[in-house]
């Protein structure tokens, strides 16, 4: 790609993320831009890393850190519209009720959300927070950002994994089709600056967070390649929040256990 056409997808992909406008972008996406876009994901996820992590220490000056906590999420939410805490509402919704693939297919397009979908959307943001809060304070900037990172690039691997349900339009369809090697240590390159400083700092954490995640990766897709038979954009947004909770709960973990 030539650099007008990065600059393009990486503004398309801070557009698909965010309600940020960026001049220069495809808005609505099309297609095409979209695939390009993909491997922008991790960096753009480093962006809203970022914001969050500095509203939640900026916030630590004035209020306790529950409250902080809840301050720097809302804030990320209104930065992101609610994309990804929208798509577990929608995920554990169609899987939680769902009993067939028609069941489960007809529930994730259904914008209407169920008990599993409330409880999930709570939880999720309950171990959010509550990771957030519990991680050493010299850590917690790079962890928040390394969370935010991993969680867009884990959507990478996971169109590798599971081709998109077909014929059914959805964000993965636009997306487009399977990522491939090429794409995946791309976008690893651009989560690279929103992760290193984390491994670094927190070498045993990021390789047990690495572990978990992979084993999480290939549940997830056999589970979705199993109900629905491919991967739809709540499916895709759902790994991204999942990953994230992952992160922040092993940068939370305290590995000093008494024998």
């Amino acid at each position: 790609m030539n650099k007008p056409g990065n600059l393009r997808a990486l503004a398309t992909a801070v557009q698909f993320l965010t309600r940020i406008p960026v001049p220069g972008g495809n808005h609505p996406a099309s297609r095409a831009v979209l695939c390009r876009a993909v491997v922008f994901f991790p960096l753009v996820g480093s962006l809203i890393g970022c914001v969050t992590a500095l509203i939640f220490m900026a916030g630590l000056f004035i209020w306790p850190a529950w409250l902080a906590v809840i301050i720097a999420l809302a804030a990320e939410t209104l930065i992101t519209g609610g994309f990804h805490e929208d798509a577990v509402a929608d995920f554990f919704d169609a899987f939680g009720g769902g009993w067939t693939r028609e069941d489960t297919l007809r529930i994730l397009k259904d914008s209407r959300v169920g008990s599993y979908g409330v409880i999930a959307l709570f939880m999720g943001l309950a171990l959010r927070s509550g990771g957030i809060v519990a991680i050493d304070p010299n850590h917690c900037f790079i962890a928040i950002i390394a969370s935010a990172t991993i969680g867009r690039w884990i959507i990478i691997p996971a169109m590798s994994l599971v081709a998109p349900v077909p014929h059914r339009d959805s964000i993965a369809k636009d997306v487009g089709q399977q990522t491939n090697l090429k794409e995946i240590l791309t976008a690893s390159l651009f989560a690279l600056p929103g992760t290193v400083l984390w491994a670094i700092k927190m070498p045993v954490h990021s390789i047990i967070a690495g572990i978990v995640l992979i084993i999480t990766l290939v549940i997830f897709t056999r589970l979705i390649k199993k109900r629905i038979g491919g991967v739809t954009g709540d499916c895709l947004g759902t790994i991204c929040y999942v990953a994230q909770v992952i992160v922040l709960l092993v940068a939370a973990a305290d590995w000093n256990i008494p024998l």
